[in-house]
């Protein structure tokens, strides 16, 4: 299945804030714009790990 984001990014004076708006904890930060899209996907594959699990589990129940 692929899914589609929309990948948010700000700049700060001490690097980049990156979010997905339409997965809540889907966010992260970096120096570079290129660390902090790395670590974004990062997140959403963990954020997505976790609500599968969640999912699995309250199904078990």
């Amino acid at each position: 299945m692929k899914m589609t984001f929309t990948a948010v990014f700000r700049k700060f004076p001490e690097g980049y804030v990156g979010f997905v708006e339409e997965l809540p904890g889907a966010n992260t930060q970096g120096k570079t714009l290129e660390e902090t899209r790395a670590n974004l996907i990062e997140a959403i594959q963990l954020v997505l790990e976790a609500n599968r699990q969640l999912a699995e589990e309250s199904i078990q129940d």
